[in-house]
């Protein structure tokens, strides 16, 4: 297939540019450290027309022939280079060094020549925030809340635009671009755990809500979140953290190679993560992690760069589940306490990924090639003793998981006439093998007594993308997509009372985009996207249904407009709206298919940085949503669990010596628990702090979680359940309770 694909990409180069035209290209690395630089704007200021470099640090920009060029090179973080180069010299090839400086908000553009490589507010809050494990990463994107409800070790449960997003159904979550959403995963679909990510190794978070981009296919229906982890180290380290509730965090990342060998683009270098804590929980979690991380970077050939990373992680925990109102109400437990402390779990990831990078004429082809093994086991209860009054509720999923993929991408930058455009084409392949994907149920955790589902599952996705940004003009821009996904899908049942078989079924999707970028002037930009994008159902439902409902579509609009005021601000306010089909959903807790009826959401945004001083930054993010299921009669037509009402901000300190901290505030307003808002989850508000103090070698932390020691459901559910001398179940609130006051020291020596 690549053999006919790559030289289609080619014959479509050649035909693109229509006008003499020469190409300015080179290769943007740190001036510190050597490694990389990625997303670096790179703009003809006479003509406005420019690139970005790409992962791999490099640009190819298109420019119409003239006797002088004048050229900008910037972006957050770094000095800006400003070079005037006559014609006998913008062809040649440039190798560019950028000096790190502080971070001002007066260096954010609202404008980016390739349209969807603007990303101001992921690329200022990482710099500005500190982050101090996995899964606060993933509250840089602006509306969206996670919960905890199974210990440290289960994948939280995501929140955003209108979505209970359970664990990922409606989130493509990625690393490195290797998928992190479980397809037909034991606990349900599009699980994500992102657990075995090292947040000191990541270095850009890319994110965008909606279904607008073309490469962004199964899962990107609500928004999407890419984690890039560093290439190479910019400071070796040693850290130890303690904490309440006998927390324990050790972490060390060495570089491998020497500064000479990263000047001639060859980096590598070795992180290791463990932790611990009983947490607040009466009965102690025992939680503990293993993260381990190896990257090697380099050059196989003048034209060919290439980066290998191998990654392990396990986790096991111990959890007290979700525990109902009434329970804590009549003094049966207390409000950190649980009916069945033998819940718990553990789970283990093994990755390797290899990535290259070939610059192929006037444009670059990426590949990357990844296969990680997982292994899940998790015992839950949610009922108690509803179904059995003898032995309880308690079940068991359980799975192993090899997956395998290949992404395949071609881009280039071209003119059409005297127009800039970027144009990018790809082939993605993953392919899931899920060995004994159970649900039974069990005692105790040791005995099992019902097995409920047991099987194996085959998945396969194939999917091809095209898309073209063009510039029409100094002000005009419009990006164009079209995306195809085929689905194969393939469950055998060992549990089935005839002759064991594998059920089959496959199904096609066509997803289209067209977005249009109006830019006024360098402090004002309005935008309009619209797009279909899917998610796809769990192999257990589309089987036995013969494929039906196998990829339910959703419709997407968003228009808003970016603003800066000021040079010390930026602002991005929005509304819109997303449409989703009704389809047939697999509930993993149960072993049984529902049916979901079609939603509608719209919303508002607001996103706003403020430089207050030179080391004083504000934030502020606010959101709003109507979620409601569109077949229900008025007043039962509720979404539970679904966000309304969001707010999150704080104040930000960041100097490369000496203090540097963040105050930082959430909110989420109550929410309907059920169709006819009957049953409250509870909406909260908490105050974290973190802070630093660097010297030269030595980087002192400490980090208070809820400052206010509020009392606060972390997640909550409307369950059906029943005590152990209760004659009939009860439907109320079922919980998991927040984290209290949490302290929490480190120490790290840096060189």
């Amino acid at each position: 297939m690549k053999k006919i694909f790559l030289p289609v990409f080619i014959i479509l180069q050649s035909t693109l540019g229509f006008s003499q035209f020469i190409y300015f290209t080179g290769n943007i690395r740190n001036k510190e450290t050597g490694a990389s630089e990625t997303g670096i704007n790179i703009v003809d200021t006479q003509t406005q027309t420019g690139t970005t470099s790409d992962e791999w640090g490099n640009f190819k920009l298109p420019l119409t022939v003239r006797d002088t060029y004048f050229i900008e090179i910037f972006s957050l973080g770094f000095e800006k280079i400003r070079l005037t180069l006559p014609y006998s010299e913008i062809a040649h090839f440039q190798e560019i060094k950028l000096q790190n400086n502080a971070v001002q908000l007066e260096n954010v553009t609202i404008y980016s020549p390739v349209l969807h490589k603007n990303q101001p507010f992921s690329k200022l809050d990482i710099k500005l925030r500190p982050v101090i494990n996995s899964q606060e990463l993933l509250r840089l994107v602006p509306g969206l809340f996670i919960g905890q409800h199974a210990g440290g070790g289960k994948a939280e449960q995501i929140f955003l635009r209108g979505f209970d997003l359970d664990h990922g159904t409606d989130i493509q979550l990625t690393v490195d671009g290797i998928p992190v959403n479980m397809v037909s995963h034991a606990h349900g679909q599009g699980y994500a755990d992102l657990h075995f990510m090292i947040p000191e190794l990541v270095d850009q978070v890319e994110f965008a809500k909606g279904v607008y981009h073309a490469e962004k296919g199964n899962f990107a229906t609500a928004g999407w979140v890419n984690f890039k982890t560093k290439e190479k180290l910019t400071q070796q380290m040693i850290k130890m953290e303690v904490g309440q509730y006998n927390t324990l965090r050790t972490m060390a990342a060495i570089n491998l190679l020497s500064d000479e060998a990263s000047t001639k683009g060859n980096n590598a270098y070795i992180a290791g993560e463990y932790s611990y804590s009983d947490s607040y929980f009466e009965n102690p979690q025992d939680f503990s992690r293993l993260n381990l991380q190896g990257r090697w970077t380099g050059n196989i050939s003048p034209k060919t760069k290439f980066n290998l990373t191998a990654n392990y992680f396990s986790s096991t925990w111990n959890h007290s589940g979700q525990i109902p109102d009434r329970a804590v109400e009549e003094g049966l437990i207390s409000f950190f306490g649980s009916i069945d402390p033998t819940e718990g779990g553990e789970t283990g990831r093994s990755i390797l990924n290899f990535k290259t990078n070939t610059k192929l004429g006037a444009g670059n082809w990426s590949n990357q090639i990844y296969f990680s093994n997982y292994q899940f086991t998790l015992f839950s209860n949610f009922t108690f003793f509803l179904n059995d009054p003898v032995n309880g509720d308690q079940i068991r999923q359980k799975e192993n998981r090899n997956l395998m993929g290949l992404n395949s991408v071609y881009s280039v930058p071209h003119l059409i006439g005297n127009k800039t455009a970027f144009f990018r084409a790809g082939i993605q392949l993953r392919n899931d093998f899920v060995k004994n994907n159970e649900l039974s149920s069990t005692f105790n955790r040791t005995e099992l007594i019902t097995p409920i589902q047991f099987g194996d599952v085959k998945e396969l996705n194939s999917g091809l993308f095209i898309e073209e940004d063009i510039r029409l003009n100094a002000k005009w821009s419009i990006n164009m997509g079209l995306r195809g996904d085929y689905f194969f899908n393939a469950y055998f049942d060992k549990l089935s009372q005839v002759i064991p078989f594998w059920g089959r079924a496959n199904a096609g999707i066509l997803s289209p985009k067209f977005n249009v970028f109006y830019t006024a002037n360098d402090k004002i930009q309005f935008f309009v996207n619209t797009g279909k994008g899917f998610h796809s159902n769990d192999t257990r439902v589309v089987v036995p249904q013969n494929g039906r409902e196998i990829l339910p579509p959703a419709w997407g609009f968003d228009g808003g407009i970016r603003l800066k005021p000021t040079h010390k601000m930026l602002i991005q306010a929005g509304i819109w709206s997303l449409n989703l089909k009704d389809e047939l959903v697999y509930v993993g807790d149960a072993g049984i298919v529902e049916p979901s009826g079609a939603t509608q959401r719209w919303g508002l945004d607001w996103n706003s940085r403020i430089q207050l001083t030179d080391v004083l930054f504000s934030d502020i993010d606010l959101t709003y949503a109507h979620p409601r299921s569109v077949n229900d009669p008025k007043g039962e037509n509720f979404i539970p669990l679904a966000p309304l009402f969001t707010a999150t901000g704080g104040l930000s300190i960041r100097q490369e010596k000496g203090f540097s901290g963040s105050l930082r505030g959430r909110f989420l307003a109550d929410r309907p628990a059920n169709e006819d808002f009957s049953l409250v989850a509870k909406g909260y508000f908490l105050l974290d702090l973190q802070a630093n103090y660097t010297l030269k070698r030595i980087e002192f932390g400490f980090n208070l979680q809820n400052i206010l020691n509020s009392k606060w459901k972390e997640t909550q559910f409307a369950t059906l359940s029943r005590l152990k001398n209760e004659p009939l179940g009860v439907e109320e609130i079922h919980f998991t309770p927040g984290t209290p006051f949490f302290a929490r020291f480190s120490i790290s020596y840096l060189w």
